[in-house]
């Protein structure tokens, strides 16, 4: 590799840096939106904590990775995602009662 086709490797890099950081920006502040509405319902009493949700679901998916959680703070719902074999599942939880009320994959 030529100094000069380092140097535009090296550019072509960082400008792919600077294009993809507003995006990161967009999902990181997505989560702490989704983050902070449910632990305002959860100090209100509307919903239960991830937490507690987690440790209902979590012994019910053994054998899978858990990948983490969203949250539809419209919804009240919690949609934890899990790896099994390759395929990823869903599994909407109602933040309420921590019932399940759909799982997908």
């Amino acid at each position: 590799m030529t100094p000069f086709s380092t140097i535009l490797s090296a550019m072509a890099f960082a400008a792919t840096l600077v294009a993809s950081a507003p995006m990161a920006d967009a999902v990181d502040g997505k989560r702490r939106g989704e983050q902070s509405e449910a632990r305002e319902q959860f100090m209100a009493g509307q919903v239960k904590s991830l937490r507690e949700i987690e440790g209902r679901i979590l012994p019910k998916m053994r054998g899978m990775q858990y990948l983490g959680p969203e949250y539809d703070a419209g919804s009240q719902v919690y949609r934890l995602k899990f790896l099994d074999s390759g395929r990823v599942i869903f599994v909407d939880v109602d933040a309420r009662t921590g019932a399940i009320l759909r799982q997908a994959g």
